[in-house]
């Protein structure tokens, strides 16, 4: 329970739009439910944050795709009684006074207040669904409080060759927000943009420009008069038109910080994992990242060779080689795989011996990497069977970006879909 001078303070997570640059991950889930890192979800991570930081009031609001990411939350994040916290999903509605669609960020969280307000917040934190970091809340919180601000914005530092995928921040030596300019051209004079000195701290000497997190603290009364117009996102016209006329600040995190939502950028945040120090570190028992407890066995190695690889519960590898290879839960790897660079999502549930029957009479292959596949520089969404004698990825071969049928090809990599059935023999 919050002391009577401390502030109470209710947690959004904006679960983003169609998720278009994630598909076809997210063909049949929103973006923060896609599975990440072996056994988590996206999800998981703002949650987790806002969990460590002792902030257990979570909101999570999402229109796309919402039945697994529904089922993840209720199955993930039950508070005791004594508790008053909770994780909840507010899925887009029709009301007496709203009847459209989320339209943006800002509509979002503008379409909620009512809900938002039966929790007499004296502060909002709105977090994005998308993206990778641990960041201490708490200490976010007491910057802002501290500095007297209205709104405080989390700002990471950037080369002038990023700042032009960021909205970047002009602050002055106190770290007041004083301009904002969205996705400045590469050829843009932005040198008098620079951190100041006084706030450089220890930050990286190449990154010189100041770009916004996409996260945000807003005092209760700031957040009501910030959404009383008709503008729809918060970067692009909530935050500038606050600069104007509110005391808008900049928290500068300089801890690592990923937006993974791009199959790219998913990708490659997800191999990083795998490496002897990955930037992104799941195992600090101080600020654990939450998920759904399964109640597996855990997983069983018959002979395998397994090389700066992750293996989840359940899992199931017989004579296989992996390197640099995530594997999600209940994952069969059979005899003779190779796999390099391959996060393998896993599976919802085991096959049973009438169901492996079936699939033999029918000549389908089990759910899971089949004998003697050799893969590459793939992900492999859930419930996926794979037959035997597989080449993916592994012959040089180069794929528009696009839809091919048997998969989806994305930046040179390859993406089997949840549920795909790949033929014996294919070569991709």
């Amino acid at each position: 329970m919050a002391k009577p001078n401390e502030p109470r303070v209710l947690a959004i997570i904006l679960g983003g739009g169609k998720g278009t640059r994630l598909y076809p991950l997210t063909q049949v889930r929103s973006k923060p439910a896609v599975p990440f890192g072996g056994k988590y979800r996206i999800v998981d991570i703002p949650i987790s944050n806002c969990i460590n930081s002792g902030y257990k009031k979570i909101y999570l609001l999402t229109q796309f795709n919402s039945a697994s990411l529904h089922h993840h939350i209720t199955n993930s994040y039950n508070f005791d009684r004594f508790d008053k916290g909770f994780v909840e999903i507010l899925a887009a509605e029709q009301t007496l006074e709203h009847s459209s669609w989320f339209e943006g960020t800002a509509d979002a969280v503008r379409k909620n207040m009512s809900h938002f307000r039966s929790q007499n917040p004296t502060h909002y934190i709105i977090l994005s669904g998308d993206q990778l970091y641990r960041m201490d809340l708490k200490e976010f919180m007491n910057q802002h409080i501290k500095s007297g601000a209205d709104i405080t914005i989390a700002t990471t530092a950037v080369n002038r060759r990023d700042a032009s995928g960021f909205g970047i921040m002009q602050i002055d030596a106190n770290k007041r927000i004083t301009a904002f300019q969205e996705k400045p051209a590469k050829d843009k004079d932005i040198s008098d943009w620079k951190i100041p000195a006084a706030s450089r701290g220890d930050l990286p000497a190449e990154k010189e420009y100041l770009a916004s997190m996409g996260i945000y603290i807003f005092n209760a009364e700031a957040m009501e008069e910030a959404l009383n117009n008709e503008y729809t996102d918060f970067g692009k016209e909530i935050i500038p038109m606050s600069i104007k006329t509110k005391k808008v600040n900049s928290y500068i995190f300089n801890g690592y910080w990923e937006d993974i939502g791009t199959i790219r950028s998913y990708y490659e945040a997800t191999i990083d994992l795998t490496n002897y120090e990955p930037a992104f570190d799941f195992y600090n028992a101080d600020e654990p990242i939450y998920t759904h407890m399964r109640f597996l066995p855990t997983s069983k190695i018959n002979d395998a060779t397994i090389e700066n690889s992750l293996t989840s519960e359940g899992c199931i590898i017989s004579k296989a080689k992996l390197k640099q290879s995530v594997i999600g839960v209940r994952s069969i790897l059979e005899t003779g795989a190779e796999l390099d660079g391959v996060i393998v999502m896993g599976a919802d549930w085991y096959e049973n011996k009438e169901t492996k029957a079936e699939n033999a009479k029918a000549g389908r292959p089990n759910m899971g990497i089949g004998k003697n596949c050799k893969i590459a520089k793939t992900i492999i969404d859930k419930n996926a069977s794979i037959g035997d004698n597989c080449r993916i990825n592994v012959d040089g071969k180069k794929y528009e970006d696009g839809d091919h049928g048997l998969f989806y090809s994305a930046d040179g990599i390859i993406v089997i879909r949840k549920g795909a059935v790949i033929p014996a023999g294919t070569v991709i």
